[in-house]
C-alpha cells in the first residue's frame, strides 16, 4: 500500500515467501557423516591417515562457510518486505523494527523492471533489488520520487497521508 507524505511516500511491501535454504541442514548431515567417518578412520587407519581425514573434514567445513558467506553477501541488497519510506534520493527500509537508511548518489541509476526496482551504481553493479510492491503504479511512483520527479495522473490511485518519514 502506498501513502503519499509531505516529502515522499510510505510503501508497505508485501512479504515474499522466504527462499528455501536447506544448506544448513545438508551441511549438518554431511558434518555428522564426516565425523563418523573420521572416528572410524581413527580406529582403523594409521595416525597419518586419521589426521588427514580430520584435516579434510575441517577444510570442507571452511569452504562451505566461505560459500555461505558469499551467498549471504550477494543477497544483502535485496529488499522485499517491510515498510519503505521513499524521498528524493533516499530510502528508509523498516523491516520488523530494523531500520536501514539508504542514500542514493547522483550517479546511481534506478530501473523499473516489471513491478520491481533495481538500483545500479555508476559501474552498473547492482546495489539494491526492491520487490514486493502491490502494483506497477507503486513501483513507478517510488522510482519517480527517488529521481525527484513529480507524480502524474498515472499515480492517481494513491492514498494521501500526513505521515512523515522517521529520522
Amino acid at each position: 500500500m502506498l501513502k503519499l507524505t509531505d516529502d515522499g511516500a510510505k510503501i508497505t511491501l508485501q512479504d515474499q515467501p522466504p527462499m528455501a535454504d536447506n544448506g544448513l541442514f545438508w551441511f549438518g548431515a554431511a558434518l555428522l557423516i564426516g565425523a563418523v567417518a573420521v572416528a572410524m578412520a581413527m580406529s582403523i587407519l594409521s595416525e597419518r591417515w586419521a589426521i588427514g581425514a580430520l584435516a579434510l573434514l575441517i577444510i570442507g567445513s571452511f569452504i562451505f562457510n566461505k560459500q555461505r558467506q558469499q551467498r549471504k553477501k550477494a543477497m544483502s541488497g535485496v529488499i522485499n518486505s517491510g515498510i519503505l519510506w521513499v524521498r528524493v534520493g533516499e530510502l528508509v527500509h523498516d523491516n520488523h523494527g530494523k531500520r536501514a537508511h539508504i542514500q542514493l548518489l547522483d550517479s546511481d541509476k534506478v530501473n523499473l523492471i516489471g513491478e520491481q526496482l533495481q538500483i545500479f551504481d555508476s559501474d552498473n553493479a547492482r546495489k539494491y533489488h526492491i520487490s514486493g510492491f502491490d502494483t506497477l503504479q507503486e513501483a513507478s511512483a517510488a522510482k519517480a520520487i527517488l529521481q525527484g520527479q513529480t507524480l502524474t495522473k498515472r499515480h492517481a490511485n494513491i492514498k494521501m497521508s500526513s505521515d512523515s518519514i522517521p529520522h
